[in-house]
């Protein structure tokens, strides 16, 4: 079923809303709260759709499905954003399609992405993506490896680094899953002490529970079902 402009509207209206009402409880203004739509296996009408309603940050987590949205989108003045776990032999054909690289989880990427951002003559913005919590099948830094990454990027000419990602273990309670928005908060506040840098993206806080995480602290958050409606279950 097509996604409809007007809902796509809608939706964007609730949700802005909400980061409103959360940012007025933590004494934070609104606008310094970035949001991504989340646009991985929507269509490239739904994105242009988004963009018509006033977004201009999308994430998405498949190289191959963007490459083929891309090229109908290629006119959209928007920002964006990889979000998923990247193989290191992709990292020079994302470079080229991405602005940002916000779920960086090894040296050996952030090398490859280095090289790549210097070919096409760029200097990329990126994020670590920390791993919270005991979850298999999710990627990211663990807390022990994150202080020798984050030096390590640093020295990387071509690539900027500009905070933290992670995607903590699912809870339908938001709640519970406050912990973890505090410790990646913490995290990055550390980070920032050790390298004499700033480091002002946090992204965390999705569709069922960004409000807790703005809260906590959260600069950049990731919405896809709030925004677009359901998608198909096929993985992160």
């Amino acid at each position: 079923m097509p996604v409809q402009n007007s809902s796509i509207a809608a939706n964007l209206a609730r949700v802005r809303e909400q980061i409103a009402r959360a940012a007025e409880r933590s004494a934070r203004p609104a606008d310094e709260i970035t949001l991504v739509a989340v646009s991985k296996t929507f269509p490239a009408e739904a994105i242009r759709a988004a963009f018509d309603a006033g977004l201009r940050d999308f994430g998405e987590n498949r190289l191959q499905e963007f490459e083929a949205k891309q090229p109908k989108l290629a006119d959209l003045h928007a920002a964006w954003h990889f979000i998923g776990h990247l193989q290191s032999n992709k990292a020079r054909r994302a470079a080229e399609l991405f602005d940002r690289m916000d779920s960086v989880d090894s040296l050996a990427l952030a090398q490859k992405l280095d090289s790549a951002a210097a070919e096409h003559g760029k200097r990329l913005p990126v994020l670590i993506e920390v791993h919270l919590g005991a979850e298999a099948t999710k990627s990211g830094a663990s807390e022990a490896e994150l202080p020798a990454l984050a030096e390590s990027l640093a020295t990387l000419a071509h690539l900027e680094l500009c905070g933290l990602l992670a995607v903590p273990p699912y809870s339908a309670e938001a709640e519970n899953v406050r912990p973890y928005f505090r410790e990646l908060r913490e995290l990055r506040d550390s980070l920032s002490r050790r390298l004499r840098q700033p480091l002002p993206r946090l992204s965390m806080g999705m569709s069922h529970d960004f409000e807790v995480a703005i809260e906590e602290g959260s600069t950049e958050i990731r919405i896809g079902t709030a925004l677009f409606g359901e998608r198909a279950k096929i993985g992160r």
